[in-house]
């Protein structure tokens, strides 16, 4: 038995071309939008899903806690907030190692995105809140768009965010290239409850972004933090 939930499945906005043939596709996201009144556009970065809550760290599976080794660092930090963590589960981008995109600017290796308690998913303030509170950053923002919200507006401008690079400044793990960022993650700024999360969070992947395959966990690279770089 699960010890909690884990993050559901982000629905993919219909002009997502990053879809693959298991993802889910939100046809109605337009119905969604009138029931919110601000939208966060967040960067979605590239990197691994993890839950920090009283129970452990975990990755895609709440079963039990992950220990890989690319959470080695995020388990050592969660020993020391574990006990202030309480009924909260704090989720973020696990950035420590290298997948499809290398950031060249990174100055942590994990990003909140979103807080959970109990079967309520927090606010986007509140989520800043309690980020700031256990000493992480937040993925960055990118836009805020209050209503009422016009479906046509919002593709334009999420296209538009989408062609960019990554706060972080990111590039092409294989190539070495720059690169646009791995896409964009919608919500409502507002919380909402866990039965309502396919109905207030959106995302935007670019076509063909994943390039890791089975081996990637026998060749992982740990990421570099800005700092390291400029005393190279």
């Amino acid at each position: 038995m699960a010890l909690s939930t884990k993050y559901g499945r982000t629905y993919h906005y219909p002009f997502s071309p990053g879809t693959t043939s298991d993802d889910r596709i939100n046809y109605d996201y337009a119905s969604d939008l009138a029931q919110i009144q601000t939208l966060i556009h967040t960067e979605k970065l590239d990197g691994e899903n993890n839950c920090l809550s009283r129970y452990g760290v975990f990755a895609r599976s709440h079963a039990a806690p992950t220990t890989s080794p690319w959470t080695s660092a995020i388990r050592q930090r969660w020993e020391l907030i574990r006990y202030d963590l309480g009924n909260l589960e704090i989720f973020g981008e696990n950035l420590f190692a290298i997948h499809s995109i290398r950031y060249e600017r990174l100055e942590d290796h994990f990003f909140v995105f979103a807080v959970r308690e109990y079967d309520v998913w927090l606010s986007w303030e509140e989520t800043q809140f309690y980020a700031h509170l256990l000493d992480f950053p937040t993925v960055p923002v990118l836009g805020r768009i209050s209503a009422p919200l016009q479906a046509n507006d919002i593709e334009a401008g999420v296209r538009s965010l989408a062609s960019l690079g990554g706060r972080f400044g990111s590039v092409d793990a294989q190539t070495g290239e720059l690169c646009t960022m791995e896409g964009i993650v919608s919500r409502d700024s507002e919380s909402y409850a866990i039965t309502a999360f396919p109905h207030r969070v959106f995302k935007y992947v670019r076509k063909g972004h994943v390039q890791t395959n089975e081996h990637w966990t026998r060749s992982w690279k740990r990421a570099p933090l800005a700092w390291e770089r400029r005393n190279v």
